[in-house]
């Protein structure tokens, strides 16, 4: 039997936390900062937890954790 391999690119986006939720960044926060109010830079800072529908998907991808 074969090993069961981990998605690289989902294992440099996705962590799983102690409790087993899997937590991401969100996208545009990079660059053209200029734009964007504050209140929306303040909450793309933050982690964010997967939900409930994709972490089937996440679990898949990322079958050692």
């Amino acid at each position: 039997m074969p090993k069961i391999k981990t998605n690289r690119s989902a294992a440099k986006r996705f962590k799983k936390t102690g409790t087993g939720k899997f937590v991401y960044r969100k996208s545009h926060a990079s660059h053209i900062l200029t734009k964007k109010t504050t209140k929306r830079k303040r909450s793309l800072r933050k982690g964010h937890i997967i939900d409930k529908a994709n972490v089937k998907e996440i679990k898949l991808l990322l079958p050692n954790g």
